[in-house]
Formats: structure tokens, sequence, C-alpha cells
């Protein structure tokens, strides 16, 4: 993984990058970032750039060449450890511990670095049980880093999710961060900082990675996916800044072929001019779409008309509206307030639950079509 791999993230890749070379690396950091952003990528690579072994002093970037850094990118590098959330599965019947699990992480990472715990479990067979980082993974990591490194300069630990720690896990991190063994960099990568111990949080370095902006993601699905454009921004939209979901949405079946914006267009001048006739007709269209579209349609109906309010308050509320998206914006804005879009929303929230457990969409589409026909003409 290379700082030029992922989008955007120029603020961050700096101060990684002007860290090492002022030699100023500290022994242990937090990449924060929500679900489905970039903060394990930024990790991954930012662990290559540190052990990498043909880096000229100006360089931005590892070379992506030298054996470390292949070793790093197929992440079987003998310096690189990984303690994440696991449970017992099939396969792992008793004692699961991240070391029983190094060939699934290995495969699901560089499946996508933008994944999340839901994904993880589902990948190593978990069903319903929930993943945590064990007690017994705290006589491991002590075990770990009480070798000196193999062959790099850094011994790297990442913990990935750290905030699923057992107690007896995090207080044996916290012992290793207030006496850090030499040599031995760790790099926490959470979702949910808030939920550590306030002393680890006391005593790594924060590396907050915000989510993407919605040029930011539309510009890389397009350039770097070859998702086309217009798709590719209804993906940021729905997704707001998640990488994950992005890329999860853009390879699902048949997602590409539907285009959101016009549907909901169309749906609503259906509804505000209460044409029931073609409220009928618009079902018919919708129940073609697949469960999976249906939810995904409605997600992106919410996203947009939060859009709507916030152009109705302020325009500068909405800045970068596509070409395409402003005349419609600006003449629907009127007619999407304070005084009717919580209810707007309850419905679509409500219309997405149904589908969502399996009721019929076409009934529950002409019901919600219905409703928002009278709140839109309030």
């Amino acid at each position: 993984m290379r700082f030029s791999d992922i989008s955007g993230q120029q603020v961050v890749k700096q101060m990684l990058v002007g860290g090492v070379r002022r030699s100023h690396v500290a022994h242990a950091q937090l990449f924060r970032g929500a679900e489905g952003s970039a903060a394990l990528a930024l990790a991954l690579a930012y662990a290559a750039f540190l052990n990498c072994e043909n880096r000229p002093p100006e360089a931005e970037d590892s070379c992506g060449a030298c054996p470390s850094c292949q070793k790093i990118d197929k992440l079987i590098h003998p310096d690189l450890n990984f303690i994440v959330p696991v449970t017992t599965t099939k396969a792992v019947a008793k004692d699961a511990t991240s070391s029983k699990f190094g060939a699934e992480w290995r495969e699901f990472v560089l499946s996508s670095p933008y994944q999340g715990l839901n994904d993880w479990m589902q990948h190593i067979g978990a069903e319903n049980k929930q993943g945590s980082i064990s007690k017994d993974e705290s006589v491991q990591l002590l075990r770990l880093v009480s070798l000196k490194a193999f062959e790099a300069r850094f011994k790297l630990v990442i913990v990935w999710l750290p905030e699923l720690m057992h107690p007896a896990a995090a207080n044996a991190v916290l012992k290793l961060l207030e006496e850090p063994p030499p040599a031995t960099v760790f790099l926490l990568v959470s979702f949910a900082p808030e939920q550590l111990l306030p002393t680890i949080i006391s005593r790594v370095q924060p590396v907050v990675v915000r989510a993407l902006s919605e040029e930011e993601l539309t510009a890389w699905l397009r350039d770097s996916h070859g998702v086309p454009e217009a798709k590719a921004r209804q993906l940021a939209q729905l997704t707001d800044g998640n990488v994950g979901a992005a890329l999860a949405a853009s390879a699902g079946a048949g997602s590409a072929e539907h285009d959101y914006y016009a549907l909901f267009v169309g749906w609503m001048r259906t509804c505000y001019g209460n044409k029931v006739a073609d409220i009928l007709s618009k079902s018919d269209e919708f129940q073609k779409l697949g469960r999976e579209n249906q939810k995904e349609f409605f997600q992106y109906a919410l996203t947009l008309l939060r859009k709507v309010l916030l152009f109705g308050l302020d325009p500068q509320l909405v800045p970068h509206l596509p070409a395409g998206e402003q005349g419609f914006i600006k003449g629907f804005s009127p007619f999407v307030t304070p005084r009717n879009a919580d209810a707007l929303t309850q419905e679509i929230n409500a219309a997405h639950y149904h589908i969502e457990r399996n009721a019929n969409p076409r009934m529950v589409f002409v019901d919600v079509s219905l409703r928002l026909a009278e709140l839109l003409r309030m």
C-alpha cells in the first residue's frame, strides 16, 4: 500500500512523512476515523514507508519495489504484526486469537482495507457472534514485543479496532505504551476512539482521518475504479464519504444500472402533483429494482432531501452541487422546509424499514408516495 494509492488525506500524509523525515516517529499512534474511512489504509502505507529500504531522504512515499515493501504489501513481513477482533468459528472452535486467523485477515485486507467489523465477522464465518480482542491476546502480545525485529528497522504492531479489547488486553497494551519496547511502533486503528481508556488516549499520537468529501470520493471512484461519473456521484452522496460502502455498492449486482437521481426527480414531481395513476405506474418501476436496490434508493432519497432542505435554508450550505442537480434542487427547495422535513424523513425511513422486512414493495411505494404527496403540499 502506497500513500499514492489513497485518495485525498494530504494533510495526514504530510504529517506522517514529515515525522519520519525529522526522525520523530512516535512509538504509539492512533489512526482515528469512521468505519469505511482510509484509517487502516493509511496505517499500512505508513508501515511500508517506515521500513522501506530504498527510501531517499526527500521521498514522500515508499518505493514499492524493495523486499520490505513487497512483503508488507502482501502482509507477510515478519516484523508486521496484527491484533484484530475475532471469535470462535467452525474452523477455530476454542482459544480464538488473531494468530489463528492470519490467512483470513490477509485475504480480507488485500481485497479492500476499507471494510468494517461486520464485513470481517462475515468473512471468518462468525455468524451472529460478536468479535473482540480477548484477554488471551495480551499474552500473545507481550511475547510478540519481547522479540527484536527480525529484519526491519521497526517492529510494527497494528491493532485494528482497539475499542473492542477485553480489559486485560487493554491493560497489557497500556503497560506497553507506558514502557515501550525499543524500535517498536504501535499503530492503533479505531472507529470509536471515545471507547478507549483515557490513559491509552493520553499515550498515543492522534492521527485524525477525515471522511472524503463528495467531490473527492466521486473523482476516486471514477478515476481509480472506472465507475461512470453519474453513478460515482450518486454513490458518493449515498455513502456520505464511506469509501468501503461506496466500493461495495459499486460492485453490487445491478447497482450501476439504475439512475436514482432521475427516479427521485420523477417521483417527487409525481408526488407533488398527487397523480395517483402515475404513482401506480412508478410503483411498478420501483418493484422491478430488486430489494437491495429499493433500500439503496430510499437511502439516496434521504440524502438528496437533506440537500434540498439545506439549499432552501442557505445555498452556501450545499457547495459543489453538480450542474445537473442545481436546477431541480433550487426549484424543489421551497417545498421541503423545517415545517415538513422531519415528517418526510420519517416516512421514507419507515418505507426503508418495511422493505428491509420483506413487505410488498409495490404497496410500500404507493403508501409512502401518498403520504409524501400530502406533506409536500403543506
